[in-house]
C-alpha cells in the first residue's frame, strides 16, 4: 500500500502566538510544517520537531528560492508587524510599504512558480468600517483608517485581482481579537494581568475609564478553525473567525478582582456604554462545523497562572 504524502504547510511569523499554536496543532496531526521567522532572537522559543528558516520577506529572490525548494501545499501568512505592540514601527512611513511588499513577494513567488499552493492571509478585524456598525459579516464594508489597515486592504484587493486574472487560490481570514499564554506581553490582556498582579491601580483605573469592549476569543479556537480549513481544503474568499459576542474589558478586570487574591479597589469615573465591533461567525461555524471550546476568560486564567 502506497504511503500517503504528508501535506506541507509553510507558516510565516511562526514564533508569534498564532504561529506557535497552529504549528503545534498541525504537527500533532502529522503535517510537515516549516516555520519562517524574521530573526533569531526568539530561537529559544522554537517548538520541538518544527523546522525553521530565517527569511527576509522583503528579498524577493530569497523568498522565491525557498518557496520553490519547499513547494508548500498551504502558506499561512501571519508574518506582519503589528502596531498593537510596536508603535515605533507603526509611525514609520515605510510601515505600509514594507508589510505590503513582504506579503506581495510571498504571493508573487507562488504565482510566478505556478505552484498549486493555497495562500491563507491572516487579516484583521480592524479593516472593517465601524461607524454605526455593531456586528459585521463577510460582506461588510472595509475602509482604510491607518497604515495598518491600508496594507491589509491593499493585499486583499491584490488577491482578488490575481484570482480573477490567474485563478490564484487564497483565503482571506478576518481575525478578531484572540489571546493565549503565547500572546506578546505588550498586548492589552497580558498587560492588564501584569498590572493586576503588580497592583498597578493607575493603569487599571485608566483602562477601566476607557470602557473598552471588543470581540475576544481564545487563540486555540481560532487556530483550530484554521486547521479545519487546511484539513478540508475549503476555499472561500473571505471568512470571519471570532467569538461572535462582545466582551467588556471592565468585566475582565472585575473577574480578576473577584477571583484572585489581590485586594484592589478601583476609583473610577462613571463609565458610559460604548459599542464595540462583533464578528458574525455563523458562516465559519457552518462550513467548518466548528464550535469554539474556550473563551477569553479561559485565556485570562491561563495567562494569570503562567509561571514566568
Amino acid at each position: 500500500m502506497k504511503k500517503l504524502k504528508k501535506k506541507k504547510i509553510l507558516i510565516t511569523g511562526a514564533l508569534g502566538q498564532d504561529g506557535i499554536i497552529l504549528s503545534k496543532l498541525l504537527k500533532k496531526r502529522n503535517y510537515d510544517v516549516l516555520g519562517w521567522i524574521k530573526n533569531t532572537k526568539t530561537i529559544n522559543s522554537k517548538i520541538n520537531k518544527i523546522k525553521y528558516q530565517k527569511i527576509n520577506l522583503l528579498k524577493k529572490k530569497e523568498v522565491n528560492y525557498n518557496i520553490n525548494y519547499y513547494k508548500p501545499d498551504f502558506v499561512v501568512h501571519f508574518g506582519s508587524n503589528n502596531p498593537s505592540f510596536n508603535e515605533r514601527i507603526h509611525k514609520k512611513k515605510d510601515f505600509n510599504s514594507n508589510n505590503k511588499l513582504g506579503c506581495i513577494n510571498l504571493i508573487n513567488s507562488i504565482l510566478d512558480l505556478k505552484l498549486k499552493t493555497i495562500f491563507i492571509f491572516a487579516n484583521s478585524s480592524q479593516i472593517y468600517f465601524s461607524q454605526n456598525m455593531i456586528r459585521v459579516n463577510e460582506k461588510s464594508i472595509v475602509k482604510k483608517s491607518s497604515s495598518y489597515t491600508s496594507f491589509r486592504i491593499d493585499v486583499l484587493e491584490y488577491l482578488k485581482k490575481i484570482k480573477k486574472k490567474h485563478n490564484f487560490k487564497f483565503i482571506n481570514l478576518s481575525l478578531f481579537n484572540h489571546d493565549s499564554i503565547y500572546r506578546n506581553n505588550k498586548f492589552l490582556i497580558p498587560r492588564l494581568i501584569k498590572a493586576f498582579k503588580n497592583n498597578d491601580i493607575k493603569f487599571l483605573n485608566k483602562i477601566y475609564n476607557e470602557n473598552i469592549s471588543s470581540d475576544f476569543s481564545h487563540a486555540e479556537d481560532i487556530c483550530e478553525a484554521i486547521y479545519l480549513l487546511i484539513k478540508r481544503k475549503i476555499l472561500i474568499d473571505n471568512l470571519i473567525l471570532s467569538s461572535g459576542k462582545l466582551t467588556k474589558i471592565n468585566d475582565i478586570i472585575d473577574y480578576l478582582i473577584e477571583n484572585y487574591p489581590n485586594k484592589i479597589i478601583l476609583k473610577h469615573k462613571k463609565v458610559f456604554e460604548k459599542k464595540g465591533l462583533i464578528g458574525n461567525n455563523s458562516l465559519s461555524k457552518k462550513i467548518l462545523k466548528w464550535k469554539p471550546k474556550k473563551n477569553i476568560y479561559d485565556a485570562v486564567d491561563e495567562i494569570y497562572n503562567l509561571k514566568i
